[in-house]
């Protein structure tokens, strides 16, 4: 069967969520699922992998036991969109119709922007939680860590679970901590962001943490290069270099490098010995979208354009698109897609009804950060960067039923709610 009445580009969390979603609203619908992957991952879990607390063999899953019944699975990978003929063409030249398109394959890792990154990853002390191989490495880097330099990096373009990279972070500095070499430790995190967190309310949670845990952070960076045989990272940031020189005071003037610019308005160049890294790639939209029509031309990382509010597609109105592959304004974390999910299902139903799009998605996030082990914040936020907090307590404080939430609740409700359209 090569024609589908919904297909779904994407079979992990957004796609099988609207998919089960779907059926339950209406069983008759044919519906097809279009992604290659035989195993389905519960990513959210990895930082916590990369902390000593979670088997990474509990975040993978076959793939076959979680595609919903009445849905046809095809195992292809998509090479690009002819939105015009309501058709998707696959790598094997396979095309594929359909009356409605739902988008939803997630997020493309780019680690070949960090110059040498991809050779080094999983050893000479450097790891990453977003890389299901080397998330237990992490946690090898941080029990065995000795004092040193610690990095942690955070690139400048939008990421799934913005909070990951600090939160591995904020766990290793408590392990530390406990351990008794923090004071022997000097953390450095390189981050392309501006500030700690997007809302004022948390953030307050999140400076005093960094202040407790003597974090030297470098905002407004971008990491370009990492070197596993010199243990060099390399970043170019916009802090005038005496202000660098200060950060770096306490280390030894052959533990890094300031190129000095002679325009202030560029980025001046630094380089950074370490001793452990963790490090979080740049990630834009999957190439098959950032190739086709489908794709927001005026977003240099080319993600779908959609209305951020109804989650259909500008311009090809029988297209709907949801999760990290969109350019909603919005933070990419399965929370926002267990949100968007339904406004997805309401309007294109009301869509093949010839009904109006009366479904609004404002933006709603969450972000839980682990402060410490046994204990956690949970930032919930929407558009406006103002919180919107589910429980009757201050959220902002970091606390031990938010941890529990975290590694017990969320991974059960994952596996047996969400991905069946129930929760």
């Amino acid at each position: 069967m090569n024609h589908f009445q919904i297909l779904i580009i994407g079979g992990g969390n957004a796609g099988l969520s609207v998919a089960s979603q779907l059926l339950l609203k209406n069983k008759n619908l044919t519906i097809g699922i279009v992604d290659p992957a035989e195993k389905h991952y519960y990513q959210p879990a990895w930082t916590l992998v990369g902390a000593g607390v979670f088997d990474i063999k509990d975040t993978e899953k076959d793939q076959s036991n979680y595609i919903p019944k009445n849905t046809t699975w095809i195992k292809e990978a998509v090479t690009t969109f002819l939105p015009e003929k309501n058709t998707v063409l696959c790598s094997n030249d396979k095309e594929i119709t359909y009356d409605y398109l739902i988008v939803c394959p997630g997020i493309q890792l780019d680690w070949d922007k960090i110059d040498g990154l991809k050779e080094t990853l999983g050893k000479n002390e450097i790891s990453s939680n977003y890389n299901f191989k080397t998330a237990p490495y992490t946690w090898e880097l941080i029990k065995n860590f000795k004092g040193g330099t610690a990095v942690f990096t955070n690139p400048t373009t939008p990421i799934k679970c913005g909070g990951a990279p600090h939160k591995i972070m904020y766990l290793a500095c408590d392990y530390w901590l406990k351990k008794g070499i923090l004071d022997q430790c000097d953390v450095h995190y390189i981050s392309g962001a501006s500030v700690i967190f997007g809302v004022p309310e948390y953030a307050e949670t999140l400076k005093k943490l960094v202040s407790k845990y003597g974090i030297k952070v470098h905002f407004g960076a971008n990491v370009t290069a990492i070197n596993g045989g010199t243990k060099t990272i390399s970043f170019e940031t916009k802090e005038l270099s005496k202000d660098l020189e200060n950060k770096f005071s306490n280390l030894q003037t052959s533990d890094y490098a300031i190129i000095e610019n002679k325009n202030e308005d560029l980025f001046s160049k630094v380089s950074l010995n370490f001793d452990i890294c963790h490090t979080v790639p740049p990630q834009s939209a999957p190439d098959f979208i950032k190739n086709s029509l489908l794709k927001d031309d005026k977003n240099p990382l080319g993600y779908v354009e959609i209305d951020k509010n109804t989650m259909q597609h500008s311009r090809y109105k029988n297209i709907f698109s949801l999760g990290d592959c969109t350019n909603a304004p919005c933070s990419k974390t399965g929370a926002a897609i267990r949100k968007q999910a339904p406004v997805v299902v309401q309007n294109l139903l009301a869509l093949i009804n010839g009904m109006p799009l009366n479904a609004s998605y404002d933006g709603y996030s969450a972000c839980p950060i682990p402060t410490q082990y046994g204990k956690l914040m949970l930032a919930e936020f929407d558009y406006s960067n103002k919180p919107k907090m589910t429980f009757p307590f201050d959220q902002a404080k970091p606390r031990w039923t938010m941890w529990i939430l975290k590694t017990k609740i969320l991974p059960w409700l994952y596996w047996n709610k969400i991905l069946k359209g129930t929760a």
